[in-house]
């Protein structure tokens, strides 16, 4: 793990869902992950009231970040989610649903839940066996273990594990 400061996660997982969902007609939307684009820096700025940083994240070159976006409809993303490939886990070092898809009135559930899976999917392709870990905010550890059966390890750090990796994995990706 890399010493750099360690941003405390504080997305909310609002439903486990087999995609996403629209939360005004309730239709499911299969959803796809590819690498976030310089072309796609553009529209995620704080003025377009994205929270982080994600130019810097883009241009670190320990992170790589994913961007989900419905299939069929690429150029409106859904979140972003920045990863650093460890020696034995991948580490989330950020994850943010798109500013529509936050709060009572967000467009679509499941984004987040979406993005912590691909993490896991990663994770076994690289051989680590799903193991997952970030650092969350202190109030939203019992949600994480409640919602993702991460474990709290220490300090502010949790881990998803294999089974809860697969599970997640499972529920999100079908192929």
């Amino acid at each position: 793990m890399s010493d750099k400061m360690q941003i405390a996660q504080s997305f909310i997982i609002d439903k486990i869902t087999d995609s996403i969902l629209n939360t005004i007609s309730g239709d499911s939307f299969q959803t796809e992950v590819s690498r976030l684009t310089s072309i796609d820096l553009k529209i995620i700025t704080k003025n377009n009231n994205w929270n982080f940083d994600w130019k810097s994240e883009f241009n670190n070159i320990q992170k790589e970040v994913y961007k989900l976006t419905i299939v069929n409809n690429s150029k409106i993303i859904q979140g972003l989610l920045s990863i650093t490939i460890e020696q034995d886990h991948i580490y989330m070092n950020l994850l943010e649903s798109s500013p529509f898809n936050i709060g009572k009135n967000k467009l679509y559930e499941g984004v987040a839940g979406n993005l912590v899976a691909f993490a896991c999917k990663i994770s076994f392709q690289k051989g680590y066996d799903g193991f997952v870990a970030f650092t969350a905010k202190t109030n939203l550890i019992k949600h994480y273990e409640e919602s993702l059966g991460a474990f709290h390890f220490k300090n502010q750090r949790m881990i998803i594990e294999t089974e809860a990796s697969k599970k997640l994995v499972k529920k999100y990706f079908k192929s």
